[in-house]
Order: C-alpha cells, then sequence, then structure tokens
C-alpha cells in the first residue's frame, strides 16, 4: 500500500492478542478491517510467535507491519515470514552493524522499514543531551535517516512520537522539512478511551491540518478497534476524509424540550453501520435546529414533543417525540445510494 506523494492518509492500529495465538490475531485484524483500518502492526517480542506471525501474514485481509524491539534477528526472520513492512527503533537493536543486516534483508525483499523513534525509548546518546524532547526525537529519527540512505535503502518511513502533544507537535514539524520521506503521525501513550482521544484529537487534528502526515495511529489503552473509529472520526472533522455518515447534533440546554440525549445516542448508534458519506442532523430547539436541519441531508429540527423532519433541506414531515428515530431512518432510506 502506498503512502505520501498524493496517497490518501493512512489508518492504522495495531493487535494487542498473542501473536502465537493467530486465530485470535487473524480475528482481531478482521474486525480491524471492518472498522476502517489500513495497515495493521503485529508486535514479535520473542522467536516463539513467529510461526503464528507467518500464519497471520498468510491470512491477513490487511498488509502486516511486524513490529520489532532489541534483537534484530527477529527482524531479519519477520521477513522471511512474510512481513508487508518493518517497523524498528533502530536505536534498541544494538551495534549499528544489526540496522544494517535489518536494512539488508528488507531491501531485498523490497518492503519498506519504520524509522520509529519514541520518548520513551530514546538511544542513550540523545536521551542524555540536554535539549528540549522534540529536538532529541528529530536528530535521532533524521541521523538514522542518514544512516540508511548512505546504505542505499531510502523505502523508509519515519516516525518521532512522545506522549506528550507539545513536543510531538515540535518533532513533526521540524521533520516534515528535514526528511523526504512519508511520516507516521501519532501521540504515544496517548491514554485511556476518553483521554487518549483529546489528546490524539488535539495532537493529531493540527498536524493534519497543517498538511503533516501520510499515515496515522491513535494510540488508546482501549480496543484497537476504538482506535480506528477516532481516527477516522478525526479525519472527518477535518474533510480529509470520509467513511460514513456525519452526526450534527446539539448539546441541548434548558430550550429543549424533547429528551434529545437518547435520541441523539440511538441515532449515533444505528448510523454505525452506514457507510454513506451523508449528514444527520439531530437538533433540540427552535434557535439553531431549523437551521441545521435544514442543512443536513437528513435532520429534525424538535420542540414540544414533536420533531419536524428535514429531508435535502425541505420540512416533510412532523412527528410524535417517540417516532424520531424511525422517522429520520425512513428518510434516509429513501436517499438514493
Amino acid at each position: 500500500m502506498a503512502l505520501g506523494a498524493g496517497e490518501p492518509l493512512r489508518v492504522q492500529s495495531m493487535t494487542n492478542t498473542d501473536t502465537r495465538d493467530a486465530a485470535a490475531t487473524l480475528a482481531q485484524i478482521a474486525r480491524l478491517s471492518e472498522a476502517g483500518c489500513e495497515i495493521v502492526r503485529v508486535a514479535i517480542p520473542h522467536a516463539d510467535a513467529l510461526d503464528g506471525f507467518r500464519e497471520i501474514c498468510d491470512a491477513s485481509p490487511l498488509p502486516v507491519v511486524a513490529d520489532i524491539h532489541f534483537d534484530h534477528r527477529l527482524a531479519i526472520e519477520a521477513v522471511r515470514r512474510g512481513a508487508a513492512k518493518l517497523r524498528i527503533n533502530p536505536g534498541n537493536i544494538g551495534a549499528t552493524k544489526r540496522f544494517d543486516a535489518v536494512l539488508e534483508a528488507a531491501g531485498a525483499a523490497g518492503i519498506p522499514v519504520r524509522i520509529g523513534v519514541n520518548a520513551g525509548s530514546l538511544a542513550a546518546e540523545y536521551a542524555e543531551k540536554e535539549w528540549a524532547l522534540g529536538d532529541k526525537l528529530v536528530a535521532s529519527a533524521v541521523a538514522f535517516c542518514e544512516h540508511a540512505s548512505s546504505r542505499g535503502f531510502t523505502d523508509i518511513v519515519v516516525s518521532a512520537k512522545a506522549s506528550s502533544v507539545t513536543a510531538t507537535l515540535d518533532a513533526y514539524r521540524t521533520l516534515a522539512d528535514a526528511v523526504p520521506y512519508p511520516l507516521h503521525i501519532g501521540v504515544t501513550e496517548a491514554g485511556t478511551l476518553r483521554a487518549g482521544t483529546v489528546k490524539s484529537s488535539v495532537g493529531l487534528g493540527i498536524l493534519l491540518d497543517e498538511g503533516i502526515g501520510d499515515t496515522m495511529r491513535v494510540s488508546l489503552t482501549a480496543d484497537p478497534v476504538d482506535e480506528v473509529a477516532v481516527a477516522w472520526d478525526i479525519l472527518s472533522a477535518l474533510d480529509l476524509r470520509r467513511r460514513g455518515p456525519e452526526l450534527v447534533s446539539c448539546p441541548t440546554c434548558g430550550r429543549c424540550e424533547v429528551d434529545l440525549i437518547p435520541i441523539a445516542n440511538e441515532v449515533a448508534r444505528r448510523l454505525r453501520a452506514s457507510r454513506r458519506p451523508i449528514t444527520v442532523a439531530v437538533m433540540g430547539c427552535v434557535v439553531n435546529g431549523p437551521g441545521e436541519a435544514q442543512g443536513a441531508d437528513i435532520g429534525v429540527a424538535a420542540g414540544r414533543g414533536v420533531g419536524l423532519i428535514f429531508a435535502k433541506g425541505e420540512a416533510v414531515r412532523k412527528v410524535p417525540e417517540d417516532q424520531i428515530v424511525e422517522a429520520l431512518f425512513e428518510e434516509i432510506e429513501k436517499l438514493p445510494t
């Protein structure tokens, strides 16, 4: 799968199953693919995961990236077992000759390598410097890229992640001008579902709005499927890529005269099954309600226990509060596909 050079920004995630259990890992990859994941990364912590990794590569519907730390021999063997790409941190691989051996194996197989540096695992020569964290990340990533290039290997993707949003922004803004390679962006160790979503949305949203990034992962302490959902929400909010409907709903206030929150939640739940790039508005009062509902593909402006249903800007019918959800989906079904 191509990255950069005008290609769409690609959404990634990483399995959290035991790689030795190929069936469980493939089941999770299937769920990720259904959610919109386009590239999947799989950890190979030990040699006993390599047989499972081969099975995964053979059957995966997505390109499989082998995630390797510490032992360069695992990276070389992952190439032989069918990896579509390697992700390594040369800073913890060890001697330069080990990094070179990985590059040689990847080059012979014709697969790319992501040179990924993280704030939590910087090579000692950079971790010990009294520099800003973003500068340390950039210096490390650039040095490894220059070494790879000097060896004739340029099929590279670069990442420089931190759990700090500001350090991440500093690093990627500099990297965007410092290297000619596609950038994989993310705020690493962002946190649990709520906190991690906020940090990732802020950090990735800023970078993407500045035109930085060719592929992305939202790193959450949660089900990897949630990572994919949040990634698509970020892309959709910036009008970069859409995968399914957009729900517009008001925050509710004292003017609201229907129980709007459960209505909006039910509409959101049912919309998850759709891949149609439509906008649905669920509005609770007469201030912004009619305008938002009228501007959506399908919408409702509610008041005094009823909802006025709109389709493509036209008011089509008024229904009682308990029929709003069904009425909205009836009108959605009428839209041309």
